[in-house]
């Protein structure tokens, strides 16, 4: 495993990073409340200011950015690190939003699922039949919390169903290379779960014990923690793995074959880029950084590349 380079500095609590065409990569400030266009020189600018908690991020059919917004953190800085804490206290809710790249500007497409508010939408991805699974955290609050669970919705705006609830604190998302398999990481528990699809949308339920119709693939040892994922070409799941500071990379049948470590506890997200999409573009949030290594295998092509 090659030396990391750090890309970028400065970042306000970085996510959801997206490996355009064009050598940039597009992300989300979470604390700054923006999407940014990272340069490979590490210029930065600002593409929207959607406010609330712009969290996880994909490219859509249309050329256009998905933001999964969960409307909100109230934030600490402790030893010099920033980080999340608890719901905002101008929290006003969690949505889906679409951004035009070229104007900025932001449409709410999904704030709700049938009668049920969402509360703090996390991550991403999207299928090649015009929908996206995203995840829903849920929210903290200092006595009490809201169940996640895990979505499927159309990029129109016409349709979003339920596919798992109540998930305890799902964060990463990712399908498997066939499309037959979407993976949801859970944060509190670091646990990795496998849904296994019969149709877009539609998950065949495991029974109990399963607490939600969930195959489970692996949990960490000791007090690690799952935030977002993807998918490499052979099927790997690499998940951003807080406390440890490390992306783990676990196959599709549970065994982890290796964890690289980064340096910051608050390693939150992953993605492929550059040639052959064989270079890991990590979201350090508790640094704020963007940076960038060589990785041995290359990235699973995502449904619409950047």
């Amino acid at each position: 495993m090659t030396e990391m380079r750090t890309i970028a500095t400065g970042l306000a609590f970085p996510e959801g990073p997206v490996a355009m065409a064009d050598g940039t990569v597009v992300l989300v400030e979470i604390e700054r409340q923006t999407v940014t266009r990272v340069h490979p020189d590490g210029r930065t600018e600002v593409i929207a200011r959607p406010g609330g908690g712009p969290n996880g991020l994909a490219l859509g059919p249309d050329g256009a950015f998905y933001v999964c917004n969960n409307g909100g953190f109230a934030w600490r800085l402790e030893a010099g690190m920033l980080r999340p804490v608890a719901q905002a206290s101008d929290y006003a809710g969690g949505r889906i939003e679409r951004i035009d790249p070229a104007t900025g500007a932001v449409s709410v497409l999904y704030d709700r699922c049938g009668a049920h508010p969402l509360r703090g939408p996390n991550d991403i991805v999207f299928d090649r039949h015009g929908g996206f699974y995203f995840s829903d955290l849920g929210k903290t609050r200092a006595r009490d919390r809201d169940h996640g669970g895990l979505y499927y919705a159309l990029a129109d705006g016409s349709k979003i169903v339920e596919v798992a609830y109540p998930i305890l604190t799902p964060n990463g998302v990712g399908l498997s290379p066939d499309g037959g398999a979407v993976y949801v990481a859970e944060t509190e528990t670091g646990r990795l779960w496998a849904f296994d699809l019969e149709a877009p949308g539609v998950a065949r339920k495991a029974p109990f014990p399963s607490p939600h119709g969930g195959r489970l693939v692996a949990g960490l040892p000791g007090y690690q923690r799952f935030d977002s994922l993807a998918v490499d070409a052979a099927g790997n799941v690499c998940v951003a793995t807080l406390i440890t500071g490390a992306i783990s990379v676990i196959s599709p049948q549970g065994a982890v074959l290796r964890q690289v470590m980064t340096g910051d506890p608050m390693t939150t997200n992953i993605c492929f880029g550059g040639k052959d999409r064989r270079t890991a573009f990590i979201t350090l949030s508790g640094r704020g950084e963007l940076v960038a290594m060589d990785w041995p295998e290359a990235g699973l092509a995502l449904a619409h590349e950047g």
